[in-house]
């Protein structure tokens, strides 16, 4: 309240505002409890994961206390008792396009704390639709990246992803953070750095990062902002409408479209039990936790050669249940069809969930 520019009346604007947060993980557990803190009055996180162990170095909200529980109730819990005069709504669920638009349109800013790209296209085109101004960032391995969407400058021009990114990348082209790895460190700056433009959107003090991308680069502490323009061809993939943002399938868009089975726990456990099934775990050799009983061959080795396994159906496992899609892709292509080949929904995290 002291500080020039911001003062009571900022600080008003910070309680009679609101945030939605898409995602409580890297990106949103740094975020979070600075918004608390700042006394931005309602805040809102949907993630519909729950904690694990690999999540820890840099989902700093949590404890290994949580383990297994829901991270939108830990969040809450953790933000309630940071600054119990705010609303806090966790939404234990996935943001998809059967909700978007209605649960955008209760805020007042969203910020993009997804590591998928399916989520991010989706969040950003429902932005577009709900004139909603959307605070994006993303990591990985040792860069991070921060911008503000459908903000106009001074110019009155206002950029969206797409400005940015026109069409997802191919699949597997772009690794996240449970594949490709990140530093602990780097979600927290591009976090804070995320909820320092919705502070700054809420009150009117500064300049926001509207049309401009800022990048960081954590090896050798330098970055660095790109100018981003406003391009007709782009909205040619934007949905135009309600009834067209419905129609559209982010998941195939984005590469998650499979013909592969995705089977759950108990279904993994019968295929075990029924005889003929190899399970085959898909992480790196170094994460855990390990599982003995299932063969260990890494994505990054799938790709370079199929083993000619002899079982009649493979199951795939990973840590979160994307990886092991694509693995199982490559070993539908292997066999041609000769062999039966599922993947585990919800990877090793369902398999704690069920107990195993």
């Amino acid at each position: 309240m002291t500080l020039p520019g911001l003062g009571e009346s900022g600080q008003k604007k910070l309680q009679e505002g609101s945030v939605l947060v898409v995602g409580a993980g890297g990106l949103g557990c740094p975020a979070l409890p600075y918004l608390a803190g700042a006394g931005v009055g309602r805040i809102g996180v949907i993630d519909d994961d729950v904690v694990e162990l690999t999540n820890l170095h840099r989902q700093v909200l949590f404890t290994m206390d949580d383990l297994g529980a829901r991270k939108v109730f830990c969040a809450a819990e953790r933000l309630r008792a940071l600054n119990p005069e705010i609303s806090v709504e966790p939404y234990s669920e996935r943001l998809g396009k059967e909700n978007a638009l209605e649960l955008i349109a209760r805020y007042d800013v969203i910020l993009d704390g997804t590591d998928n790209f399916a989520t991010r296209y989706l969040v950003n085109d429902a932005c577009v639709l709900m004139g909603k101004p959307l605070v994006y960032g993303a990591v990985s391995r040792y860069e991070g990246q921060v911008a503000v969407f459908n903000v106009a400058d001074e110019n009155g021009a206002a950029t969206n992803y797409r400005d940015l990114f026109p069409v997802p990348p191919a699949d597997g082209e772009v690794l996240n953070c449970a594949a490709g790895g990140v530093l602990g460190v780097l979600p927290g700056i591009i976090g804070t750095l995320q909820a320092t433009e919705v502070i700054k959107l809420l009150t009117g003090i500064g300049t926001p990062l509207s049309n401009r991308l800022m990048i960081y680069n954590l090896l050798n502490a330098r970055s660095y902002t790109l100018d981003i323009r406003p391009r007709a061809k782009t909205r040619q993939h934007l949905p135009d409408s309600r009834e067209a943002f419905l129609q559209r399938n982010y998941e195939w868009e984005c590469g998650l479209g499979t013909t592969i089975r995705e089977i759950t726990a108990g279904e993994l456990g019968d295929l075990q039990q029924a005889g003929q099934t190899l399970v085959v775990d898909v992480r790196e050799l170094w994460e855990k936790p390990e599982i003995t009983t299932f063969q260990r061959v890494p994505l990054s080795a799938l790709k370079a050669a199929v083993p000619d396994w002899k079982e009649t159906t493979i199951a795939l496992v990973c840590q979160s249940g994307v990886r092991s899609l694509l693995a199982a892709e490559l070993v539908q292509q292997h066999f041609e069809g000769s062999k039966e080949v599922v993947s585990l929904k919800g990877g090793i995290a369902a398999l704690q969930q069920a107990g195993w």
